[in-house]
């Protein structure tokens, strides 16, 4: 994968498809500390020790249209290779929780990508889950929770052209509000 966003795309399907009926996704950045955070938490059907060691195997998948899983593994791989780590976090009927620290300035960190892009393809492909997405740098945050988009918006749904492209703006101008310097 390129950049980051794909990895968060990765961790947030796979959060759908076990039944997560909401995606806390997360990215901090912590130029003090010389530290990017990527956190994706759901509260889907979560998994057991063997299937949670497995996960990080890439040899190893829950799918029947593909016997291999890269997608943890390459997020591990990238996070070790700037100079970071990846835990796992899950529980049966619990939920799962990953997170990736990245070293902000090792020249080996992917970019963070189009994560507006990645974010509107979640939403509007998963209609039925609620995501939450939270980007802080160095102190300065924006969120965006579909649920209270729905709330705003009414019963229309998230998918109409204009509900996207009012999503994408949104989110667009709220990271290029947190990139000022105040």
């Amino acid at each position: 994968m390129q950049d980051l966003s794909l990895h968060i795309l990765d961790v947030a399907e796979n959060s759908v498809r076990a039944g997560a009926r909401t995606v806390d996704i997360r990215v901090e950045e912590d130029s003090r500390r010389d530290l990017l955070t990527l956190e994706v938490r759901d509260d889907g059907r979560g998994m057991d020790e063997e299937t949670r060691r497995n996960a990080l195997d890439p040899f190893f998948s829950t799918r029947t249209t593909r016997s291999i899983g890269l997608g943890l593994p390459l997020l591990r791989e990238a996070a070790r290779a700037a100079g970071g780590s990846m835990t796992l976090d899950s529980l049966p009927g619990r939920g799962t929780r990953v997170r990736a620290e990245f070293r902000l300035g090792h020249i080996d960190r992917k970019p963070l990508g189009d994560i507006v892009q990645t974010l509107v393809t979640l939403i509007i492909g998963n209609p039925g889950t609620d995501f939450v997405y939270r980007q802080s740098l160095d102190g300065r945050s924006f969120s965006l929770a579909t649920r209270e988009l729905r709330d705003r918006l009414g019963d229309g749904g998230l998918d109409g052209p204009d509900v996207v492209r009012f999503i994408r703006e949104t989110l667009q101008e709220g990271l290029e509000s947190i990139r000022r310097k105040k």
